[in-house]
């Protein structure tokens, strides 16, 4: 009995503090989804080898599929935290920023002509130039909400309306198609290599995002404008520049998001291309226990949240849920989260607690 006390406690204390850690939500939210899978299919987690098109062996399954189209909304996940956590708002115009950056990507690559034969520059210079359009629409966003105080979801209205129209204009209305098979590794595979090449691409940027926020202040400057402004402001931070600049770098998650998406099919619908992401994004930021209003953040959860979201929608998908019913599904989670995020609940939660745990101190004390 004594052997085993410690151990029970260890663990009763290792899950205590767990509950209390703000990635405890989508960790939960992700057990439950396996736990719910494990129980209704278990070959839902079986992964193959086997070959594609072109006779190039790779791995599939629904868990590969779930890694490999969360790469987008991951990428984004990184930016809106820096967004919210800053501004205390959401960006919604990063779906017709993704339709930007992807007719960028395509118009330097044709060239003039909608179906080249070869490409018309290196494919560096595309992303590149791709890069530096959606940061200078970052910078519109952020300069709207930083220096001219618009409230985020107003001032990203603007792109979020005239984005996708600017996107069709940038090819004279055309859909472009790439027929060089290079250019579809970048969303697809690379020959030889059996992994989705968007899951090696989250990885990198996940841990540029973690060198950056290890080794500068800019995830301390931005929580600190998030918490209070004015006294980030006495302490010598400049609040308009912070927030200006989060925005720059969601400019740059939006770009490298659409050069993913677009080298997936290697040509770009307009209307179609990331579709309602915005909204996803936003989802893995608040299923990511972040405050919508902005202050504290967690950088890991959000971007767990985002393949948690990828998880119930490939499950829904599994289950055959109608593509235009998974808004509504995803609605009942942002519904939990606000009501579990409320201070009202939080209080009565905590009150809760408190008259559960009294008795069992109380019996302790009496033996003691």
């Amino acid at each position: 009995m004594l052997e085993t006390t410690p151990k029970r406690s260890g663990i009763g204390g290792f899950l205590a503090g767990l509950v209390r850690k703000q990635i405890f939500i989508p960790i939960a939210a992700l057990f439950i989804l396996v736990i719910f899978n494990l129980i209704a299919d278990p070959s839902f987690f079986n992964i193959t080898l086997s070959q594609n098109s072109a006779g190039d062996p790779v791995l599939s399954g629904y868990l590969i599929t779930i890694l490999d189209n969360a790469s987008e909304l991951a990428i984004l996940a990184i930016g809106m935290t820096l967004v919210t956590a800053a501004s205390g708002g959401q960006d919604i115009s990063v779906g017709a920023g993704i339709a930007l950056a992807g007719s960028v990507v395509l118009r330097v690559l044709c060239g003039e002509n909608s179906r080249p034969e070869t490409l018309q520059a290196p494919i560096i210079v595309a992303f590149l130039v791709a890069c530096v359009v959606a940061m200078l629409f970052g910078s519109f966003n952020g300069i709207l909400v930083a220096y001219f105080k618009i409230q985020p979801m107003v001032a990203t209205l603007i792109l979020f309306t005239a984005g996708r129209s600017i996107a069709a204009w940038i090819n004279n209305n055309e859909l472009p198609i790439i027929n060089d098979p290079s250019f579809g590794y970048f969303g697809n595979f690379i020959p030889g290599i059996p992994i989705p090449t968007p899951i090696f691409i989250a990885v990198i940027c996940m841990i540029i995002t973690a060198l950056v926020l290890k080794f500068t202040k800019i995830g301390l400057y931005t929580q600190s404008v998030g918490i209070n402004a004015k006294s980030a402001r006495l302490n010598g931070i400049n609040p308009e520049f912070i927030k200006f600049i989060t925005y720059v770098i969601l400019g740059l998650c939006v770009a490298v998001a659409g050069f993913i998406k677009v080298s997936r099919i290697s040509s770009i619908n307009y209307s179609v291309i990331a579709k309602d992401i915005e909204m996803d994004a936003i989802l893995a930021v608040a299923l990511g226990g972040n405050a919508l209003s902005g202050g504290k953040f967690n950088m890991a959860a959000s971007i767990l949240g985002a393949y948690v979201i990828q998880f119930l929608t490939t499950t829904l998908y599994k289950f055959n849920v109608n593509a235009s019913a998974l808004p509504a599904y995803k609605a009942v989670v942002v519904i939990i989260l606000v009501v579990l995020s409320a201070p009202v609940v939080r209080e009565k939660l905590t009150a809760l607690k408190k008259k559960i745990t009294a008795p069992k101190a109380t019996v302790k004390e009496a033996k003691q």
